[in-house]
């Protein structure tokens, strides 16, 4: 059974994704430090997780949990990739669906853009969400969860010297 994991600290789009995982049945960990307060939803299938404050100890409390068939929502680039690295499936909250082929090039930027921001050139932070953002987002995490609940596709190994 699919379970999403809610990166919750700065996440726009948590009720968009309440909603979906009450429609499908789906339990949802909303994960976050504190440091900003949240309200709880009230909602069964949802639980709020608030870890003790720290570099990146949400995000460690998810990328133990989340396995195959699991899916993230965050925009922690980083965090996506340890998602994907343990089988589960991870999207930003504009609807960007992270893989093993896009990820290496979104750390990279990443790092990049670190390094711009110590040598004190503005980067700007992303933009607000539009509309369009939260329609996407929606696309993509019923994409998703459709994607999770599908047996993996068997591999085929082809013997050494060929069939």
């Amino acid at each position: 059974m699919t379970v999403l994991f809610i990166d919750g600290d700065a996440c726009p789009v948590r009720e968009e994704a309440y909603r979906v995982a009450e429609r499908r049945s789906l339990k949802v960990f909303v994960v976050a430090n504190g440091s900003r307060p949240m309200r709880p939803p009230g909602r069964p299938n949802v639980e709020m997780i608030t870890v003790s404050e720290g570099a990146d100890v949400a995000d460690d409390w998810i990328a133990e949990r989340i396995g195959p068939g699991d899916v993230c929502i965050t925009s922690d680039i980083p965090l996506a990739s340890r998602c994907l690295a343990r089988g589960g499936r991870a999207l930003s909250p504009k609807g960007r669906v992270w893989t093993e082929d896009n990820i290496g090039s979104a750390l990279a930027g990443r790092a990049v853009a670190e390094h711009l921001r110590s040598v004190g050139v503005d980067t700007r932070g992303p933009a607000a969400l539009t509309k369009e953002d939260r329609s996407r987002f929606l696309a993509a995490l019923d994409a998703a969860i459709a994607a999770a609940s599908r047996p993996p596709a068997p591999k085929f190994i082809v013997p050494p010297g060929g069939f």
